[in-house]
Parts: C-alpha cells; sequence; structure tokens
C-alpha cells in the first residue's frame, strides 16, 4: 500500500517531526507519536525483552488499545514466552498481536530448524523480518524501544527515521541511558525478565544469545562471534538505518567537563566560588543536604546561608522536593540548588517546589539540552512565592 499519499512524503515529515519534537521527553514523543495526524496509523513493535517493558507500561497509561506486534520466531527462551503473557496480563494490553513466519516458508527454507547456524543472517529474515514486514503493512509508522547507548551502529538515533520512504520509525527512548531505564522500572515497579538476573541483558532468540560478561557491551552476547549487531528488521533494502552525523564540532564549543547548572535563562557553570558544607558547620555560606536531611535542625540557623544545595540519588526519589517546600516555609530566602538525579521532565516540579536551580551533569546536559528543560511547563504562576502571597 501506499503509505504516503496522503500524509506526505515519509522523509519530509521525519525531518519535520524532529524538528517539532526534538526537545520533548520520551513520554511526550511517545504520546504524540500516537495521536499526531503527521504520524498516522502507529503500532509498537516489542520483544518483550529485558527493557521492552518500559515502552510497553508507557502504552498502557497512554493508550492500552495501541497495537503491539511481538514477533514469536518460534526460537525463543522459554522464559520470554512466559514474561510475554504476564507483562501484557499485568498491563491490560487489548490489542497484541503475535507474529510468526508463514509455515509453508519454514517448511520449505528451515524444516530442520538449524538455518542459524549455516546463515543467521537468512534465518532472521526468514523468523523476523518478512513476518514484521508482512505484519506492518497497514502502518504508517512503527515505535521501538531503540537507544543510543546499545551499541555503535545506534549512537546517533534521532526520534523519528525515515525508514525507506515507506513508513516512519519511531525512537521514544533513543537519548535513554541505562541508569533512565532502571529508574523507570524501579520507581514503577515492573517485572523485570527473569534472564537479566542470569547474565543477559539483550534477550533474543536462544541459540543466538549468550551471556554476558562484567565490562561487555550490552549486546556483545547477540551472534556473538560474528560481524553482527541488528537482526535485520532496523535494515532497509540491506543497509543500517542511522541517524544524524556524530558530533564533530572543535572541542571548545562543546560542554565543558564540569556540572552544569540549569536556569531559567539556560545552561551556566557554576558561578559559585565557595564550597558548599555539610549541615554541621554552624557560619557556613553555602549548605550541603542529603536526601535524608532534618531540615528542622536548621531553624535559628539560616539567616547568613547563602545557598543550600539538596541531593537527589535517583529521579523517584521525591524527598528533596518536600525539602525545599519546608525550607521556604521555614523563611529561606536564599539559592536553592536540586543536585544529582534530576531531569528535565521535573524542572517544572521543582521550580514549583522552591529550587532555584539544577546541577546536573554533562552527560544528561548533552542527552537533554536546555530547550527540553525549558519545555516542560509553566510553573511561574504556581511557584512557591505565589502560594505564600496567597496568589491565585
Amino acid at each position: 500500500m501506499q503509505h504516503d499519499t496522503i500524509l506526505g512524503p515519509v522523509a519530509a515529515r521525519a525531518e519535520a517531526l524532529n524538528d517539532g519534537y526534538r526537545n520533548h521527553a520520551a513520554i511526550a514523543v511517545l504520546r504524540r507519536a500516537l495521536s499526531d495526524p503527521a504520524v498516522g496509523r502507529v503500532a509498537l513493535v516489542s520483544s518483550f525483552g529485558a527493557e521492552s517493558v518500559v515502552l510497553l507500561h508507557m502504552i498502557s497509561v497512554l493508550d492500552r488499545s495501541t497495537p503491539v506486534l511481538f514477533i514469536d520466531t518460534q526460537m525463543l527462551f522459554a522464559e520470554t514466552l512466559a514474561y510475554q503473557a504476564e507483562v501484557a496480563a499485568q498491563l491490560g494490553l487489548s490489542d497484541v498481536r503475535t507474529i510468526r513466519a508463514r509455515p509453508e516458508a519454514l517448511a520449505a527454507h528451515d524444516p530442520d530448524r538449524l538455518l542459524h547456524k549455516a546463515d543467521t543472517d537468512a534465518c532472521c529474515a526468514l523468523r523476523k523480518t518478512e513476518p514484521l514486514e508482512r505484519a506492518l503493512e497497514p502502518f504508517d509508522a512503527w515505535i521501538t524501544g531503540r537507544k543510543r547507548f546499545q551499541g555503535q551502529t545506534r549512537s546517533h538515533l534521532d526520534f523519528f527515521e525515515n525508514e525507506g520512504d515507506k513508513r516512519l520509525k519511531v525512537n521514544p527512548l533513543a537519548h535513554w541511558r541505562p541508569d533512565d531505564v532502571q529508574d523507570y522500572m524501579i520507581n514503577n515497579r515492573l517485572p523485570r525478565h527473569p534472564l537479566v538476573a542470569k547474565g543477559y541483558p539483550s534477550i533474543g532468540c536462544a541459540p543466538c544469545t549468550s551471556r554476558v560478561k562484567d565490562g561487555e557491551d550490552p549486546r556483545a552476547g547477540r551472534w556473538r562471534g560474528q560481524d553482527k549487531e541488528e537482526c535485520g528488521i532496523h535494515f532497509v533494502d540491506g543497509k543500517l538505518v542511522r541517524g544524524p552525523a556524530a558530533d564533530d564540532r572543535p572541542q571548545e564549543h562543546k560542554e565543558p567537563p564540569m556540572n552544569v547548572i540549569v536556569t531559567d535563562t539556560g545552561f551556566a557553570a557554576d558561578d559559585r566560588g565557595e564550597e558548599f558544607q555539610p549541615p554541621e558547620e554552624t557560619g557556613a555560606a553555602a549548605l550541603d543536604l542529603g536526601p535524608d536531611a532534618d531540615v528542622s535542625t536548621l531553624i535559628g540557623r539560616l539567616e547568613g546561608v547563602e545557598a543550600i544545595r539538596i541531593a537527589f540519588p535517583a529521579f523517584s526519589d521525591g524527598r528533596g522536593f518536600t525539602m525545599a517546600r519546608r525550607l521556604r516555609m521555614m523563611g529561606f530566602t536564599g539559592r536553592l540548588r536540586a543536585a544529582g538525579h534530576v531531569i528535565a521532565d521535573q524542572y517544572a516540579m521543582a521550580r514549583r517546589a522552591g529550587f532555584d536551580e539544577v546541577e546536573i551533569t554533562p552527560e544528561l546536559a548533552r542527552r537533554q539540552p536546555w530547550e527540553q528543560w525549558q519545555a516542560r511547563a509553566d510553573w511561574r504562576a504556581h511557584d512557591y512565592q505565589s502560594r505564600l502571597r496567597g496568589a491565585g
């Protein structure tokens, strides 16, 4: 079928969508992908592998009726099949479609189930690529869980890709790091694939997946010993679909190797010349508070304190927001800084709680540029100063 007669050329749509959503967080990209007319009819393709539950959970929150295409190669681990049934039931996904190779194709090309030993590419084409292409025929776009950290072939992914001028490929988690995935799973109490605990951070078909050693790339266990990194479903006309070119700017134009301070006016270097001190230091102008600090011990000691930094050990840890509100209610008027695992989606919450700024690593600043922080939400009408004044 022709996918672009109504929606327009796929390449132009991919470029426009990336321009429009480049500074959005993963859940926002996914929400728009499910509703934006420029994306069209969309399905999520899921392996129900080690990290698949993240996107599946997001889908269950946004629209449980979204079609989910599960490719059963009939060579999967038994644990994967059990996990697929468990996750689909737990999340209430109402349109999970199991995709398999045609029986006549298997009989003709792999009757003894040994094709993978002679030609892994042919096996992937038979059991994954062709069945998926058939299942995607009614759709204008499909959603994947690919991420830049998953190997060199994925290191420059963008949110939207042109798949051979046939359809869009959507990668909401492209900019996520391993910690983002783990934090999301912990925060939402999501079930883990049972093989992850046994040393399988990336899970495919049983014959072609092995355990990964400490320090290896997470996908090192896929097709071990072969010059192969992808199963074929992320290729078009035999060529890997890549994102934009690597950043080759001179070093002086890149972010400096120091933590970045996020404010309403952009990214900046830390302008404080004085070190933050532990709360036990009386007379200190800047204090460092851990996530479990008791701010009531600072009653009567806030005069002369110019700045307080509160640590966030994980983005799912909200204790720092409560501490900031209490400090403002106690009358603290100096600078409040949130530091650590705070992401762009939480910027509005941080500002409403009373924080003036957020301290992040250069790595997070690269993954979530300033525009993402500014695009979150309009917090200004709801900040702590307005509430204390009784403003609406």
